[in-house]
């Protein structure tokens, strides 16, 4: 095998709708467990240092240029918790919403994440740089703080509050971004956040919703990546394809990742948007979990061979991200069939 050396510019060409030579891997995440399973070593959550050296070695040595990771909100937010559980909204009306401590979150944030941020950093490879940053988007933050159900009757009961809740929201993603970035932005290449706007069949707000309320927060945060001179990815699941063009147009994002084969195949989003933005996964992890590893490895092929040349930036990896339940046999199949494919092995 060639000696791999990372290149974070091939995913800077790919995220701004460039081909490259050499098709970069891309993963949203990777579990822990999987990495420890195919190192053969257990992670070090003790030591800082050691644990975030072998996290991205483990990118290196699977042949990616980058290293993902990101900071989330909501696991820092005061009285969240209803992204993933069941609570009753902590704000219920604008008297409620103005007296919630969202400078606090601002402070909370950078205490939680800054020093392992300059840690990592110091870690990175020669040659690669980190994707990611602030995770979780301003949709999904404001339903850590409400709840989607009450967000939606919200909606009706109080269009005030609705309207304001995104903008408040946003107002404190914005501070943690414009602070963030001015700290580390010289250790990533692509910046980006995941906020899952749809589900199966549609979006989980009409479309209208995210177009007045949403995306000009978005706005805010990509012009500011932009700044940098950074491209921005938005991960985003969902079948997203009626608001698609206006996040294109009226956010500016450069490339967009996640996909679901019952959604769409991958292949759709290449072929409508190819033109416009890079795209990045292609193998929808259900696929990844449920096939067997002949199955996948003519899958990869498939993607790679479609989307490699002529339609614009390309990124592959799992449409969603690497959980601990994926086989991590089935994963380096994936991994190494792409590797092979675009030319990592001597023949």
């Amino acid at each position: 095998m060639k000696e791999f050396q990372p290149d974070y510019t091939n995913l800077v060409e790919s995220a701004k709708n460039r081909e490259v030579k050499r098709t970069p891997l891309y993963e949203h995440s990777i579990g822990y467990g999987v990495i420890e399973t195919i190192t053969g070593k257990k992670l070090d959550f003790g030591d800082a240092k050691s644990l975030y050296t072998d996290y991205c070695n483990f990118f290196k040595n699977m042949g990616y240029d980058t290293v993902s990771f990101e900071c989330g909100v909501v696991d820092i937010l005061l009285e969240g918790g209803r992204l993933t559980g069941h609570r009753d909204p902590i704000i219920t009306s604008v008297e409620e919403l103005d007296k919630y401590p969202f400078e606090e979150n601002i402070e909370r944030f950078k205490k939680a994440y800054y020093p392992i941020m300059k840690t990592l950093i110091g870690c990175l490879p020669d040659g690669m740089k980190l994707v990611g940053g602030v995770g979780y988007g301003v949709f999904e933050v404001v339903q850590d703080l409400v709840g989607y159900e009450n967000l939606c009757l919200i909606k009706y009961d109080d269009p005030t509050l609705y309207r304001l809740l995104f903008q408040r929201v946003g107002d404190m993603m914005f501070a943690i971004w414009k602070d963030f970035l001015k700290n580390f932005a010289d250790g990533y290449c692509v910046l980006r956040f995941g906020d899952d706007l749809g589900y199966k069949s549609n979006t989980m707000l009409p479309k209208d919703d995210i177009i007045e309320n949403i995306l000009p927060q978005y706005k805010r945060i990509v012009d500011e990546v932009h700044s940098y001179g950074k491209p921005f990815l938005l991960h985003s699941c969902g079948c997203l394809f009626d608001v698609m063009p206006d996040i294109i147009a009226r956010v500016g994002i450069d490339a967009k990742h996640s996909n679901e084969d019952d959604i769409a195949p991958f292949r759709k989003w290449v072929d409508l948007f190819g033109d416009k933005i890079g795209n990045f996964g292609g193998m929808d992890t259900d696929n990844l979990v449920r096939m067997d590893t002949a199955a996948i490895a003519e899958k990869v092929g498939d993607i790679y061979r479609y989307c490699s040349k002529g339609h614009g930036g390309f990124a592959f990896g799992s449409g969603n991200s690497v959980p601990d339940y994926v086989d991590a046999e089935k994963y380096m199949t994936m991994v190494e069939t792409h590797r092979k494919l675009r030319g990592d092995f001597e023949r």
